[in-house]
């Protein structure tokens, strides 16, 4: 009798929850220039964090942390991620700034806390109902760990490697994106595209539009 009472209240906190959603969905849609609810703010973390298995978490970065890796990184982070993180990580992009959810700042607390091996899950696998694409057929393992180590960097990049990151992604044709920076997006005022090259022997990138 007990377990019956249990199982109904259940039921009836999932139909109330079910109730809430639909309800929220019919009276705001599903624009994404809306602003994230307290709800669903306070939930995105811990989502995240039970989407990634446990075995992840245990993973170390197997890589070595020296200038030549460093310098691939960079390169790596400006060609694929700063169309949506910024060149500085900060998300201030127009497509960082019009997702939904918006796209995360890389430089806080809430990312670089995530262990090498969780971040490691989420670049390889992406994250679902988000604008994370999956990057794990496109780069290869020993490239995305390199990313990682960048990717700690981050809060602490000097003056000099910000400008040296603009002038990569001017040479490269994308904009300079990243508005600390104070560099605009404009498309006429962008350097002559540079081919990118990879390394002998490593397996080419394949690049992908992200809409």
């Amino acid at each position: 009798m007990m377990n019956r009472k249990i199982a109904i209240g259940i039921l009836v906190v999932l139909l109330v929850i079910v109730g809430v959603l639909v309800y929220w969905v019919f009276s705001h849609g599903f624009s994404a220039q809306a602003e994230p609810s307290a709800l669903e703010k306070a939930m995105a973390p811990w989502l995240r964090r039970i989407a990634i298995p446990s075995g992840a978490s245990q993973l170390k970065n197997p890589e070595p942390v020296n200038e030549e890796t460093m310098a691939e990184a960079r390169e790596h982070f400006v060609e694929h991620c700063s169309v949506c993180h910024g060149i500085d990580g900060r998300g201030g992009t127009t497509f960082g700034r019009n997702m939904y959810p918006k796209v995360p700042d890389l430089t806080m607390a809430d990312t670089q806390q995530l262990k090498d091996g969780e971040l490691f899950y989420i670049i390889s696998n992406g994250i679902r109902f988000s604008g994370m694409p999956a990057f794990g057929g496109e780069d290869s393992p020993q490239e995305i760990w390199h990313l990682i180590a960048f990717q700690r960097r981050l809060p602490q990049l000097s003056p000099e490697e910000l400008k040296r990151m603009r002038e990569m992604a001017g040479e490269m044709g994308k904009p300079e994106t990243g508005e600390e920076s104070g560099q605009g997006g404009d498309e006429s005022k962008q350097r002559p595209s540079k081919p990118h090259t990879d390394k002998p022997g490593t397996k080419p990138r394949r690049h992908r539009a992200i809409m």
